[in-house]
């Protein structure tokens, strides 16, 4: 935001030097970056009218003239600019002036013609890069009068960054009000008075999307000279806040974006056909800008439209065909409040950048349009003439932004800022912000102004109090650390010990986005909705992950392409799940993912070359349990996932509570996604594993154990960790140990069924087990197994 200092204090003028403004402005969180002059250094600039303008005798491009500058005699003056002619009044530098780089006014003769001063432009006084002829002033302008007093060239320009959440100082008025704030002085009040209605003339308005654009304000206004010269007050405020002179129309609603910050725009009522329209464009609808650009629209770009076209980019650019020319009469003057959410990258997705998306996409206080068109109105009438109809208003009362109601603690004030600031002072500091306050029991209730709609929580009271009170202010005291050692349960294994565990076993760590491509999603995930980003970085980057896999899988298929081709990687972060029943319907949840391919082993002449398969994956995994506690309450169930191979995949259970997923990567996928050899995967819920039991020291048993070997035929259908498990739960304490040593099938086995060797372990702490008790148990398990399995001993 850029604006002159000399403007800025029209509004608010403490008694402070421009060093002074600058510090306090970047002090209240208005960083300034630049601070100007608005004007080179000269001297001895005066104000003069030609009198007399011909034809310099000996050359073609050269004038001679005679000047009046409001003495006696008049000044010969030889000129060269395009522009020069009779009954100009110019700025006129005369005999001993001096010039910006020192350049010194002599009497001198140009091609045999006396010249007894110069006629300059803005560039030769270094106000502006304009080179296209001398300075024009008006015909009231008082000769002889010093330039620099005329048009206030003793001033400079501040060049200040506004942050996101600052949108309100995007106009002078905003940044009067901080000042105002910071010195506690009051500012120039806002006043604009209503135009009355002198034609009856309006324009149907329809908002076909409400929550975009809850309010949209509408005049037409009548017999206007568009070809009015615009004020030279106006036009040098526009020059200093970085804005060009265009013609009076646009001159005037530049002004008011940069005097209280709302854009606004007029259309030429004759290309307006049977009313406006708010609506989205429609897919590929096509509209040719102000700037000559042509753009295809889609079907998320809000427009403003008529019956019949498009007349604009809503918070953003006219259109060319609807624009303000030089022989339009009547006009149609808008004001709107529109979503920021709606307007936000719209600008950059078409190669734009405009002072109205510029404020929009920040926010603009919505109840800020009726001031901004009846001070729009008002300035057209004064500078243009014309006829003003009715201010015609749509509005959506629900859709509008609603000003934020907060309590903010005196102990949580005190603690952050770790300085206790008196209580009448944080109550007038807000009140100086605009804010309601009520205070009572050390709490007060703050309810935000509406053009201050980044104040929503009892933080932002807080950082608002500090930035006014002054940071300078707060005294620097010493911090008292006490080092107090925290407790660390035995039960919390830290995340970095199951990274470095990972690690060990031949595992790098990776990090990727948490947006991803949607078309590597929908492959994995076909049947989940997707969580769509509203402005992507690119289409490759579009949606919220629902699975690490989605990431990892590019990290792997990156190496490959890089004749990496054994890999092994994980990954923890957050995945997002669609969920109505969580805040802002995401469920967010902390996960573990693996990745793996190639050979078992680096390639060495003394290993086998193997390639990895599920049981390897499946043992990493289980060290992890291991570590974890949590080994003997897993369960791998087998498991149908649309992204792995149904054959050989499986679900992870954690005390019947479904964990995570493993196995290898659907052949189909994998070619989709042009991987060149078998890739398995895992993930995993961490919250759900967090904690785990703490070991409990018991006494060993002084007995000896006892082994003894079962086989058994089953169903090829069974899991063996069921057999297992159905065992433990027969043995009783007695039995210490279940270990599977043998699977086979073939000869004497039939087709459907599979023959399973297991050792059972026994042992007893208080004496030594008989025969006739590891034969009952034994049996027991047995039986157990024929009742649940239908298993038949194996002789």
């Amino acid at each position: 935001m850029k604006f002159s200092e000399s403007w800025l204090r029209e509004w608010i003028n403490p008694e402070i030097s421009s060093e002074t403004l600058a510090d306090q402005l970047t002090m209240a969180g208005l960083e300034v970056d630049d601070v100007e002059k608005v004007a080179g250094d000269f001297t001895g600039v005066v104000i003069g009218k030609v009198v007399e303008c011909m034809q310099h005798p000996n050359a073609d491009k050269l004038r001679v003239t005679k000047v009046d500058i409001g003495k006696e005699e008049l000044l010969d003056i030889v000129c060269g600019a395009p522009n020069c002619r009779q009954g100009l009044t110019v700025a006129c530098a005369t005999v001993g002036a001096v010039l910006p780089g020192n350049f010194k006014i002599k009497s001198a003769k140009l091609r045999g013609e006396p010249s007894e001063g110069m006629l300059c432009s803005y560039s030769e006084l270094g106000i502006a890069d304009e080179h296209n002829g001398i300075i024009e002033l008006p015909d009231d302008a008082p000769l002889g009068r010093d330039i620099r007093e005329y048009l206030n060239l003793n001033d400079v320009t501040i060049d200040i960054s506004v942050t996101p959440n600052r949108a309100d100082c995007f106009g002078i008025v905003g940044i009067a009000r901080d000042i105002s704030a910071v010195n506690n002085i009051p500012m120039q009040a806002l006043k604009v008075n209503s135009v009355q209605a002198t034609i009856s003339d309006t324009v149907s308005i329809k908002i076909d999307e409400p929550t975009a654009s809850p309010r949209y304000l509408g005049r037409v206004i009548k017999n206007i000279n568009v070809n009015a010269q615009t004020p030279l007050w106006m036009k040098e405020k526009l020059r200093r806040g970085g804005i060009r002179s265009i013609d009076a129309v646009v001159d005037i609603t530049n002004f008011v974006l940069l005097e209280i910050g709302h854009p606004m725009h007029a259309f030429d009522l004759s290309q307006i056909e049977k009313g406006i329209i708010v609506r989205y464009a429609r897919k590929d609808e096509k509209l040719t800008l102000l700037n000559g650009s042509d753009v295809k629209l889609n079907d998320k770009t809000l427009v403003i439209a008529d019956h019949q076209k498009i007349l604009a980019l809503a918070g953003i650019m006219g259109g060319e065909k609807s624009g303000v020319t030089q022989t339009t009469k009547d006009i149609f003057l808008e004001a709107a409040f529109f979503n920021p959410l709606v307007i936000t990258g719209k600008a950059r997705e078409y190669g734009l950048h405009t002072e109205a998306s510029h404020r929009y996409e920040r926010g603009v206080d919505p109840f800020l349009q009726f001031t901004a068109m009846e001070r729009a109105s008002q300035l057209l009438i004064d500078i243009c003439g014309g006829e003003a109809g009715p201010v015609i208003d749509v509005t959506h009362e629900a859709e509008l932004p609603a000003q934020a109601t907060i309590q903010l603690r005196r102990n949580k004030i005190d603690r952050i800022i770790g300085y206790t600031i008196e209580t009448q002072k944080i109550t007038d500091i807000l009140i100086r912000l605009g804010c309601e306050v009520e205070y009572k029991d050390n709490v007060w209730i703050v309810k935000s102004p509406s053009w201050r709609f980044d104040l929503q929580i009892e933080e932002d009271l807080v950082e608002e109090v500090a930035r006014i009170y002054g940071y300078n202010n707060i005294p620097n005291a010493n911090l008292k650390i006490e080092s107090v050692m925290k407790p660390k349960p035995e039960s919390q294994i830290p995340l970095r010990r199951v990274k470095d565990l990972l690690v060990d076993r031949g595992y790098q760590e990776a990090v990727t986005y948490s947006f991803v491509d949607p078309k590597v999603q929908q492959i994995l995930y076909p049947e989940y909705p997707e969580i769509k980003l509203p402005n992507p970085i690119s289409s490759e980057m579009s949606v919220m992950r629902l699975s690490l896999w989605s990431g990892l899988l590019d990290a792997i298929l990156y190496n490959q392409n890089r004749q990496q081709t054994r890999a092994r990687l994980f990954e923890t972060g957050l995945r997002f799940i669609p969920d109505e029943n969580c805040e802002f319907g995401v469920r967010q949840e902390l996960m573990l993912a693996g990745i793996v391919t190639g050979n078992l082993y680096e390639e060495h002449w003394q290993l086998p070359k193997k390639n990895v398969d599920f049981y390897d994956l499946k043992g990493d995994l289980e060290s992890i349990f291991s570590l974890l506690g949590c080994g003997d309450q897993i369960q791998f169930k087998k498991s149908e996932l649309p992204a792995l191979h149904p054959g050989q995949s499986a679900a992870i259970y954690l005390n019947d509570e479904l964990l995570g997923h493993l196995g290898v990567l659907h052949p189909e996928i994998e070619k989709k996604l042009s991987l060149n050899s078998k890739t398995l995967v895992f993930e995993i819920n961490l919250a759900k594993i967090s904690k785990k039991e703490v070991p409990v020291a018991q006494d060993l048993s002084k007995y000896p154990s006892n082994k003894r070997d079962i086989a058994i035929i089953v169903s090829n259908t069974i899991p063996a960790a069921d057999i297992i498990l159905e065992c433990k739960k027969a043995g009783g304490e007695q039995l210490i140990k279940v270990t599977l040593f043998d699977v086979y099938q073939g000869e004497n086995i039939k087709e459907d069924q599979k023959s399973i060797a297991i050792s059972l372990i026994l042992q007893d702490k208080s004496r030594t087990l008989e025969e006739e008790d590891i034969t009952n148990i034994v049996s027991k398990c047995v039986t157990a197994l024929q009742n649940r399995f239908k298993a038949l001993l194996r002789e």
